[in-house]
């Protein structure tokens, strides 16, 4: 007879998740992770595979709740454009917040970490940029065939640069405890929509 988990193992993701996002992958010994979830090592391999393992498919829960809500704002009827500020005023917001800006993105932080030098991060990585582009580029088709994006703007440079803006808010925000860096930064791309 199979013995049943005595952990919940959708729980123990969402910590794991937490812990990560919170120290990185190198910083997080398979030692902080058992002490962390208060699950054995034997069941931590069990369950979850390797460390790495652990580690991506924390990072998809990272990317599917974070791109959920982007997809509900950006796939709005009506004007688009206001929901594209919105969203890079957002993560302009988000960046230099004090609460937020240290812990940064699980996303921008493994691009930085490990996404050089780990295949599987790296895939993980550009997919999650791919789709938050095609979320702005589509966005940005409707508002220019709306009216409310110039003709001469190309839908998909903009999307790219506000795409690299977004990711490099994250980064600067992290590091610099100067709020108006980051959201001068927004607003100055911002005016790629005028």
């Amino acid at each position: 007879m199979a013995r049943t988990k005595e952990f919940d193992p959708d729980a123990a993701l969402q910590s794991a998740l937490e812990l990560f996002w919170r120290r990185g992958y190198e910083a997080t010994s398979m030692a902080d992770l058992v002490a962390h979830l208060g699950i054995g090592k034997a069941s931590l391999y069990a369950t979850f595979g390797s460390k790495h393992e652990l580690y991506l498919r924390a990072l998809e829960r990272y990317e599917q709740s974070g791109l959920a809500p982007i997809v509900h704002e950006l796939s709005r009827p009506g004007p688009a454009l206001p929901a594209v500020r919105a969203l890079v005023r957002r993560y302009a917001r988000e960046a230099a917040d004090e609460r937020l800006r240290l812990q940064g993105c699980m996303v921008t932080n493994t691009a930085a970490e490990l996404a050089p030098h780990d295949p599987a991060a790296a895939r993980r990585v550009e997919r999650n940029w791919d789709q938050l582009e095609t979320l702005l580029h589509s966005a940005l088709v409707r508002a220019r065939g709306q009216g409310e994006l110039p003709a001469d703007r190309d839908p998909l440079a903009v999307a790219r640069t506000l795409l690299v803006l977004m990711q490099g808010l994250r980064v600067v925000g992290k590091a610099s405890a100067d709020p108006a860096r980051v959201r001068d930064a927004a607003e100055q791309a911002l005016t790629l929509l005028d």
